[in-house]
């Protein structure tokens, strides 16, 4: 009998911070939830990158915890995949470091968002050295896992890249040790935009958060934010691309998304209507769509000890295979 094929494996690193929109379930955690059974999946809370801006610990504390109860509430399957944190399971850190050691200084300091990020910091004495070799603590939450594909966007494909160099680079050096991870750019979901200025993508960082429907706002909350979001002076409703009704076409975006109608049926519907309805419409569609994820997130949260007891069963399943890839490593390097 021929052994069955094992699924591709696929690492996805979550940033530990909450306020999850709209935008993040239409544009990845519903894909995440539908693609459960095609890979296997390890879905990580990466709070250690977190602490490269110095958060505050209370605040990443409870940021973590809603963003667990969320991705639960919003469909992930622990039987299916394996969702941890970053920091529950230690052998991230000590490959990584292992990993700091094989990598050249000049390929961290090419990186683009280190770049980016220590030309707005005025005080150059003050960047932590987290920034520079963050590169290969990513490259760690990849390879110990022995990931087959990593999903990101295009502005992370650079950091996928330095991780297949780091592998090859130590495979070179110590024989054969890393899985080289392909680079896969995701087909995005829904671009959903910032209700308030639809030129930019809805964040959850952003301190504005008028622009931003939470998957834990309340009915009222939805409504008035909807209500209130930026559309243009003209009266045809439709799918239009142009930049200046921007507007109009993302809150048709997330009707289309949400309610499963074609954008022609869309368009008929709002034949002869205006933007208060449509606003009105889709106020109710957003509150009915996210009434089951906010009952199933209270039914989690509930029990202060439940996502304790769970973080500590997904991390031992982690530990598997991060404990077996860096037992190899160990020995390959002769610490052991």
């Amino acid at each position: 009998m021929p052994s069955q094929k094992r699924k591709p494996r696929v690492l996805s690193g979550i940033q530990s911070s909450g306020n999850l929109h709209i935008g993040n379930y239409l544009g990845a955690i519903k894909n995440w939830v539908q693609d459960q059974d095609r890979y296997e999946n390890y879905f990580m809370i990466a709070d250690y990158h977190a602490i490269t801006g110095l958060p505050d610990s209370q605040a990443l504390r409870q940021q973590k915890r809603e963003l667990i109860g969320l991705l639960l509430a919003c469909g992930l399957d622990p039987n299916k995949s394996v969702i941890f944190e970053q920091s529950d399971v230690a052998e991230h850190m000590e490959l990584a470091w292992i990993l700091t050691c094989v990598t050249p200084v000049g390929w961290l300091e090419r990186m683009t968002q280190y770049k980016d990020k220590t030309q707005k910091i005025s005080d150059k004495q003050s960047i932590g050295a987290g920034l520079l070799i963050y590169p290969t603590l990513m490259a760690s939450d990849i390879l110990i896992y022995q990931a087959d594909e990593v999903p990101v966007g295009e502005d992370q494909r650079q950091h996928v890249e330095i991780t297949r160099d780091i592998a090859q680079r130590f495979n070179h050096l110590y024989g054969e040790t890393f899985t080289i991870p392909a680079v896969h750019i995701r087909e995005s979901g829904a671009r959903i935009m910032d209700l308030t200025n639809p030129q930019k993508k809805m964040s959850k960082s952003d301190e504005d958060a008028a622009g931003r429907l939470a998957l834990l706002d309340t009915p009222d909350e939805l409504r008035k934010k909807i209500k209130t979001a930026t559309t243009d002076s003209m009266r045809d409703i439709v799918f239009d691309t142009r930049p200046e009704r921007a507007g109009l076409f993302n809150l048709l975006t997330i009707y289309l998304e949400l309610s499963g109608q074609s954008k022609a049926e869309i368009e008929t519907h709002f034949s002869c209507k205006g933007y208060k309805h449509l606003k009105e419409e889709l106020g109710g569609l957003v509150v009915e769509s996210l009434a089951p994820i906010q009952k199933r997130y209270a039914e989690i949260t509930a029990d202060p000890g439940y996502l304790d007891l769970f973080l500590k069963e997904q991390a031992a399943k982690a530990q598997v295979v991060a404990s077996k890839t860096l037992q190899d490593v160990r020995q390959k390097i002769g610490v052991d």
